[in-house]
C-alpha cells in the first residue's frame, strides 16, 4: 500500500496552494495598510515558552502539544537520563507566544518606542482528534501589536480582521462577531472566585474535567463542549458584572469604536477563548451556516501580561489569529471555487523533432519576457500538443515546422478565437524582448489584438 499523509494533515494541491498564497498576500496587503509588517519565527520553541505563556492548565499545553526531540536526546530519555530545559522543544500550537518571545529577545519595543506591529503566516500543530475544520497541522495568519494599551488598538485590529474577511470573499452577512472583556488582574481574581464557588455548588452536574478546572482555572469551564456542563455554565456569574472601572471603560470604548465603524457585534459574557494569557478584550468571528460546530474562523484579544510571563519588561499587547482551513471551508460553503493553478500565456508546438531546438529557444524568450511559456517535453503528436495547450489554458499557440522555420516564420493561433496567421519569427522574438511581463488574458477578439498587446510594448 502506498504511504499516505499523516492523520490530521492534508496536502495543499496546486490549486489550493495557489489560493493559500493569494490568502497570505491579501492579508499582507490589508494588514499592511494598518502598519503591520511580517515576522517569521521558528515552528518549534522551548516547551517552557508555551507552558509559561499559554498556561499549563490549558488543553493546548496539557494535551495537544507535539514534542520535538532529536534522536540523541530520545536515546538519553529511553536510557533513563535527562535532557536540559533548552532541549525540551515543542512544535508551536499557536503563533502569539513565539512572536512575543521574539519581541522580548530582540527588544523590538524599547522604552518609549512606537508599538511593534507584526504579522505572521504559517503552520501550527495540535494533537487533536482530526475532523472537518480541525487538523493536527493547520495554517494560521495572525497579527500582534506590542507596546500600546489604548482600546483603539483593539478596535482597529477587529475592524482590520473583518475588512480582511470581506476582501477574501467571505460574506459579511454570513458571519457574526462576538466580543467580551476578560477583566484584569485587579478584577478577575474576584470573578474567578465567584465562578469557582458556583461550580462547587453544581459539582455533581459537571464532568470530571470541569471539576479539575474548578481547582486550577475555573474560567476554562466555559469552553467545555459537554452539553450538560454548557447548560450549567450558562447560568454562571458573568464577567461583565465584575469588571473594575478601568476595564469597564476600556471595554465600552472598544465597543464605541466598533459601532462607529459600522460593525455589528454581539456581546457574549461566556466568551473566554482557550488560552490563559488574555486580559480585557477578547473576540471571536464565527460563520453562521455550513460549518457545524467548527464555525470559528478567527479571534483573539488583549494580553497585557504575556511579555512579562516570558521574561520581558511589562509590555501591553493585542493580537488575533485566523485559521486558513476554516476560512477555506467558509468560502466553499459560500460557493467559492479555487482558481486553477496552472496557466499558460504562450505555448510553442513542434511539427516534428527537427525544430525542437528553435522551439526551445522561442519558449525561453517568452519566459525571459515575463510570460508563462510552455512546450511539449514528451514528443507528442501535433494534435496532442494542441490538447495539452488547451488543458493548460494557453492564450496563444505558436506552431513551428520545417517549412515555417525555413521561411523564417511561425504560425500563431489565438486559442480564444481560433484565428491563425503567420508571423515573422525574428520580429516576434524582438517583440518579446521588449515585452514588459504583463500576462495575456481577457477576451481578445482577434489574433491581431493579442499580438498588438506585444507590439504596444
Amino acid at each position: 500500500m502506498a504511504l499516505q499523509a499523516p492523520e490530521g494533515t492534508k496536502d495543499l494541491l496546486p490549486d489550493e496552494a495557489k489560493f493559500w498564497a493569494h490568502f497570505k498576500a491579501t492579508a499582507a496587503d490589508m494588514f499592511g495598510r494598518y502598519g503591520y509588517v511580517t515576522i517569521e519565527t521558528p515552528v518549534f520553541e522551548q516547551t517552557e515558552l508555551f507552558v509559561r505563556g499559554i498556561g499549563e492548565a490549558t488543553d493546548v499545553v496539557s494535551k495537544e502539544m507535539f514534542t520535538a526531540i532529536s534522536g540523541e536526546n530520545l536515546n538519553k530519555l529511553l536510557g533513563g537520563g535527562t535532557i536540559k530545559g533548552k532541549s525540551r522543544l515543542s512544535l508551536r500550537p499557536e503563533g502569539t507566544a513565539g512572536v512575543v518571545r521574539a519581541v522580548v529577545q530582540h527588544d523590538l519595543v524599547p522604552q518609549g518606542a512606537a508599538p511593534a506591529k507584526l504579522m505572521y503566516a504559517g503552520p501550527m500543530f495540535r494533537a487533536e482528534r482530526p475532523q472537518k475544520g480541525r487538523q493536527r497541522q493547520f495554517n494560521q495568519v495572525g497579527v500582534e501589536c506590542l507596546g500600546a494599551e489604548d482600546p483603539s488598538v483593539d478596535a482597529e485590529g477587529i475592524i482590520m480582521l473583518m475588512r480582511f474577511f470581506a476582501a477574501i470573499g467571505i460574506p459579511v452577512d454570513a458571519t457574526r462577531l462576538l466580543v467580551n472583556s476578560m477583566g484584569c488582574e485587579q478584577c478577575r481574581p474576584a470573578y474567578r472566585d465567584a465562578v469557582k464557588a458556583y461550580m462547587d455548588a453544581h459539582a455533581d452536574e459537571l464532568c470530571d474535567e470541569c471539576k479539575r478546572r474548578a481547582e486550577i482555572n475555573p474560567l476554562r469551564a466555559f469552553d467545555c463542549k459537554n452539553p450538560d456542563c454548557a447548560a450549567v455554565m450558562a447560568d454562571a456569574p458573568k464577567i461583565t458584572e465584575h469588571l473594575c472601572d478601568d476595564c469597564r471603560e476600556h471595554y465600552d470604548t472598544v465597543k464605541a469604536y466598533l459601532g462607529g465603524a459600522g460593525l455589528s457585534f454581539e456581546e457574549d459574557p461566556k466568551l473566554v477563548r482557550g488560552l490563559d494569557y488574555y486580559t480585557r478584550t477578547v473576540f471571536e468571528v464565527q460563520v453562521t451556516e455550513g460549518m457545524g460546530s467548527q464555525n470559528a474562523i478567527g479571534g483573539g484579544g488583549r494580553y497585557d501580561k504575556l511579555a512579562e510571563e516570558v521574561g520581558g519588561r511589562p509590555t501591553p499587547g493585542f493580537g488575533f489569529a485566523l485559521g486558513y482551513e476554516r476560512c477555506a471551508l467558509a468560502l466553499q460553503a459560500a460557493g467559492y471555487e479555487f482558481p486553477a493553478a496552472r496557466r499558460c500565456d504562450f505555448f510553442v508546438a513542434c511539427v516534428d523533432d527537427s525544430v525542437r531546438a528553435e522551439a526551445f529557444s522561442l519558449v525561453q524568450a517568452c519566459r525571459d519576457a515575463g510570460l508563462i511559456g510552455e512546450m511539449d517535453h514528451q514528443h507528442r503528436s501535433l494534435k496532442s500538443q494542441f490538447k495539452l495547450a488547451d488543458k493548460l489554458g494557453a492564450v496563444v499557440v505558436a506552431v513551428l515546422g520545417p517549412d515555417e522555420l525555413a521561411a523564417g516564420q511561425v504560425k500563431v493561433r489565438n486559442m480564444r478565437t481560433h484565428q491563425e496567421s503567420a508571423a515573422d519569427l525574428a520580429a516576434l522574438k524582438k517583440l518579446l524582448a521588449h515585452f514588459g511581463g504583463e500576462p495575456f488574458g481577457g477576451e481578445a477578439d482577434s489574433l491581431e489584438a493579442v499580438l498588438g498587446k506585444l507590439e504596444a510594448r
